[in-house]
């Protein structure tokens, strides 16, 4: 038996966007109801480096499928400048839990940003108005593409709006996906104003204010992922139906991580984790939702579920780069 080596390109060709969005949500249902081991998050601290590095391992068991595995990830954001490396990296391991094998090795990268992307369309699926045509996108860096890519999948965009300070991103954001929507570029505002809107900076200073809401507008709150990180005003959250993917998680780092720490926001604004809503016990939007944020921290049960997919489509597709990793004699 061999282990499975997946490259970024082979990681995205094996991942149908439906499909990793059926599997986080299957994900989330299965934390709920107990189906789940996902120990807390554990960082190393590289000060001197400006950076750290995360270790993720999850398992979970859905309805008809289980799965294991671990994502190594770090966090260097002197990377870009320094060393022409992205400021996210991350490896996942993806193993048999009936027999502990190391069915693959892959690319945690741009699974990240699949499972991330699919979170903020379950999320949005839920909690956005039925007819949302409208999305729009703060920050135009590698994560804002597959927000719109999952987002569209459960909802009828035509047009995005995207924002960011960096014209060439803009540019690159624009070209990709201007021959499927009206994408135009504009203010924080101007795509605050949308049906929905996805937050993907790493600000630790609030941008968006509840003035630029629409009265419907869904908010998707990606970029925190640290203590004191912070996108959206303290006055958003306090009107806001907020949903959240882990409690500890998002209090310690999530977007309402500094109102939490002061006291300005408790448990009784906190409306539902959204495995809740997925499995039907507490409700998505109803008709007194207004405005509704989810707060995303990404959870290592998304990996797995993510990872799941891209192992099941890449071994009946044959494809991948197989290799002999463990040394199975058992003598």
């Amino acid at each position: 038996m061999q282990t499975l080596l997946l490259n970024h390109d082979a990681v995205a060709a094996n991942a149908q966007m439906p499909a990793v969005i059926e599997a986080v949500s299957d994900a989330f249902a299965a934390y709920e109801r107990g189906d789940a081991q996902m120990p807390a998050k554990s960082y190393i601290q590289l000060e001197q480096y400006n950076g750290d590095f995360r270790s993720m391992p999850a398992y979970l068991e859905a309805e008809t499928w289980d799965a294991a595995g671990i994502k190594w990830v770090n966090v260097h954001p002197d990377n870009a400048r320094d060393y022409d490396l992205p400021t996210v990296m991350g490896t996942m391991i993806y193993s048999d839990p009936e027999t502990a094998f190391p069915l693959a090795i892959m690319d945690g990268t741009t699974l990240t940003r699949l499972r991330t992307g699919a979170a903020a369309a379950v999320a949005t699926d839920h909690l956005a108005i039925e007819g949302a045509t409208s999305l729009g996108i703060v920050g135009a860096g590698v994560q804002s593409y597959t927000q719109l890519e999952a987002i569209a999948q459960i909802r009828p965009i035509e047009k995005v709006v995207v924002s960011d300070l960096d014209d060439d991103r803009l540019a690159r954001f624009v070209a990709r996906y201007e021959d499927d929507f009206e994408v135009t570029t504009g203010s924080i505002g101007d795509a605050a104003a949308c049906d929905v809107l996805s937050t993907v900076t790493p600000v630790t200073d609030p941008i968006v204010e509840r003035s630029m809401l629409a009265e419907h507008t869904h908010v998707n709150a990606i970029g925190a992922d640290a203590p004191d990180k912070h996108e959206l005003s303290d006055e958003i959250l306090t009107e806001a139906t907020i949903v959240i993917d882990d409690r500890e998680q998002t209090t310690h780092s999530g977007e309402i991580n500094v109102p939490w720490s002061e006291g300005t926001l408790t448990d009784d604004d906190i409306h539902a984790e959204i495995g809740e809503i997925v499995v039907g016990a507490v409700p998505g939007r109803t008709a007194d939702t207004s405005i509704s944020v989810f707060d995303s921290t990404g959870l290592a049960i998304q990996d797995v579920a993510t990872a799941h997919v891209v192992y099941e489509a890449a071994s009946s597709a044959d494809n991948g780069t197989p290799f002999d990793l463990v040394d199975q004699s058992t003598d």
